[in-house]
């Protein structure tokens, strides 16, 4: 009997957990297909995407009117001074140092040098033999202009004095060339006021006029000369006065500006190029002698949005890139390129001056794009 009461009870529930199952609401799904924009691409601030993006504004800049060419930065000469020394001697002492700013005529380094002293002591006998020479002609003139000598003998006199005062000028003028003789040793002055750059010697090293290496260059380093090859073909959209921008692996995403002042007369004949002369005015001192540059030379007066390459998606004959809408709000715009250079490159429609844009990280953001 406890067996039948049991198997109704069970009956029961089932009856009863059936009727409540049919009667709950059932959920509501939502199967509108969700709305996407074209060529929108939102990101929530916390998205992963966003520590790889750059972006940044973009402004306008005159159009190159070539690509890039390869230049190097040198002294300007017109003030700069390779010191060699003029005699064979002995370094004993160094007065100054590399970074050190000189004043035209400030001793650089002493030298022990014989020859110096050989001339200071020619020119101190010259000098007293004009003395002697002197003396002798007055009083040759003295007794010639009393009858008491020929004439030839006046004559000899006049001759001696001559021959005196020539050697006592030789005397002086190679020890004035050799720094004059304020000093027992000989010492290397600069010519120009300048900052010393460069020194090759130490003391006790050996110096003498056939070396050509300088010793020292004294120059001033915020005025430098560029040094830019072209090609011929390239020659016809050079011109004196244009403006270049340049650019060096030292300082990435920095330009500095130049202008043409001297464009070669010959090509070599070797490599078919010219080489455009250039000057730079660099306060900062950051760009230095021999450094290799890019200089792009500017076309004239037109000017577009400037954009680097790595902004740029391309897609069969068209480019596209992203623009910033607002934050996390990206558009993949189509772009018309006015000029593409080898870093970068000019719009000439799709984007305007002061909009920001995807610099870095347009490709990987392009590929999830074409992936949703």
């Amino acid at each position: 009997m406890k067996r039948i009461y049991a198997m109704i009870a069970a009956t029961a529930l089932i009856v009863v957990a059936a009727f409540i199952f049919s009667n709950r609401a059932e959920p509501t799904i939502d199967a509108s297909p969700k709305v996407r924009e074209p060529n929108i691409l939102r990101l929530d601030a916390d998205a992963p995407q966003l520590a790889y993006l750059q972006i940044a504004a973009i402004k306008n800049e005159i159009i190159p009117a070539l690509e890039p060419l390869h230049g190097r930065v040198t002294y300007d000469d017109d003030v700069t001074a390779r010191i060699t020394a003029p005699i064979a001697g002995r370094i004993t002492k160094i007065q100054v140092h590399l970074g050190d700013l000189v004043q035209a005529g400030q001793s650089l380094v002493e030298i022990d040098a014989p020859e110096f002293g050989q001339a200071r002591a020619d020119l101190h006998k010259a000098q007293s033999d004009l003395q002697l020479k002197t003396k002798a002609f007055a009083r040759a003139k003295l007794l010639f202009d009393g009858e008491v000598i020929a004439e030839k003998d006046y004559e000899a006199a006049a001759d001696d004095l001559a021959q005196t005062h020539a050697e006592f000028e030789r005397a002086a003028q190679r020890l004035h060339n050799l720094g004059g003789d304020r000093d027992v040793n000989y010492h290397l002055r600069s010519p120009i006021a300048g900052v010393v750059t460069e020194r090759k010697i130490s003391t006790g090293s050996e110096v003498a006029a056939d070396i050509t290496a300088p010793l020292f260059v004294v120059t001033d380093p915020t005025r430098l000369w560029i040094d830019i090859e072209a090609a011929e073909n390239d020659l016809n959209k050079l011109s004196l006065g244009q403006h270049f921008t340049l650019q060096t692996d030292a300082y990435p995403g920095e330009t500095f500006e130049t202008s043409v002042v001297f464009i070669g007369k010959t090509l070599d004949s070797q490599t078919r190029r010219v080489t455009v002369h250039c000057v730079l005015h660099d306060d900062s001192e950051r760009l230095k002698p021999e450094m290799y540059v890019r200089a792009t030379p500017l076309g004239g007066n037109v000017s577009r949005p400037r954009v680097p390459n790595t902004a740029l998606i391309n897609e069969g004959v068209k480019t596209y890139l992203f623009v910033e809408q607002k934050a996390g709000v990206l558009q993949k715009r189509a772009v018309t390129l006015a000029y593409r250079g080898h870093d970068d490159s000019y719009i000439e429609q799709g984007v305007q001056a002061d909009e920001r844009i995807v610099v870095g990280g347009a490709l990987l953001l392009n590929a999830e794009m074409q992936g949703d």
